[in-house]
């Protein structure tokens, strides 16, 4: 807990960007704290191919 918000972790394929999004929206609004996927590499951000971007968000979500 943060000043007294639960914190919630999003994780998973980035297949799924709009699935996140709809989450974390509605897990805000309820009244978390939400960390999420930065980038949607399976969804359009292509910067996550540029060498070394893939390993060190594999890294960071570990």
């Amino acid at each position: 807990m943060v000043n007294g918000f639960k914190v919630i972790t999003l994780c998973g394929s980035t297949r799924f960007k709009d699935e996140f999004l709809e989450a974390q929206k509605r897990l805000t609004l309820e009244g978390n704290i939400v960390i999420s996927v930065g980038l949607f590499g399976h969804s359009g951000d292509d910067v996550v191919w540029t060498e070394g971007v893939k390993d060190m968000l594999d890294r960071q979500s570990l």
